[in-house]
């Protein structure tokens, strides 16, 4: 796959799916603009840079300004990815009015913004949006009521706008993940009561036997916006271990 005077945007690049999608679209000779809301994707700005890639970070300022830096920055937009999500554990009747609220804001809410900030640009140059969504908008999984729920609207929303934009020449996609070994994962093991058998439950859930890896997914994301698979829209991509079968 070839890259090169692509335009890539992607939200949640500071770590794990993010900082590897942004690192992998780089090596191709994209042009990437990332995102986070702590100075992280800052570093991996310059992780890019020391590569000898094109980067621009954009610390979190809403989804106007970051949209707006990439066209004003490169002239406009090839490739959008919207990875940024929080996971909120609990039940119905465990999770918060506040909640649901910011778990909706921050897995929906973003995606929906900044798809629409970008399609101009997407559709002045038959672009791409790659939304991250998960298993558990396919498989019912107990203790994550609003992060389904949440995840669920990203792959429904995916599949509308793939409908409703597939005459204008723009494409989207969606990645569904399964449990991946990134820093925010370790840190919700790591929180949990009895982090050994944390670690224990969640791999033995997994087919392969093993979790999946920042990178795998990334290999995913490029493949959904590849050039070279121009009749892909409206798809789902799963990687999640066998999890779902």
């Amino acid at each position: 796959m070839d890259f090169s005077s692509k335009v890539v945007v992607i939200t949640g690049a500071g770590a794990g799916i993010g900082r590897s999608t942004a690192l992998a679209f780089a090596a191709l000779g994209a042009c990437v603009v990332v995102n986070s809301r702590s100075k992280t994707a800052g570093q991996v700005c310059g992780e890019i840079a020391d590569q000898g890639g094109t980067a621009v970070f954009v610390q979190a300022e809403g989804a106007a300004r970051l949209i707006q830096t990439a066209a004003e920055r490169f002239g406009g937009i090839d490739i959008l990815v919207n990875v940024a999500g929080i996971v909120a554990s609990g039940s119905v009747e465990q999770c918060s009015e506040e909640e649901w609220d910011r778990s909706m804001t921050t897995n929906v809410k973003s995606v929906f913004l900044t798809s629409k900030l970008a399609l101009p640009y997407l559709r002045d140059r038959h672009g791409v949006i790659v939304n991250i969504s998960s298993t558990v908008a396919i498989k019912g999984v107990a203790n994550r009521a609003v992060y389904s729920a949440s995840k669920g609207a990203v792959l429904s929303l995916s599949r509308s706008m793939a409908a409703e934009y597939v005459r204008e020449g723009v494409r989207v996609n969606c990645v569904c993940p399964g449990t991946i070994e990134t820093p925010s994962f370790h840190d919700r093991v790591s929180a949990s009561a009895d982090p050994e058998k944390a670690m224990e439950d969640f791999i033995a859930r997994q087919p392969m036997g093993r979790l999946g890896t920042p990178e795998e997914i990334a290999q995913a994301i490029l493949f959904a916006a590849s050039p070279d698979v121009t009749f892909m829209t409206g798809a789902n991509i799963v990687v999640d271990g066998a999890m779902t079968l």
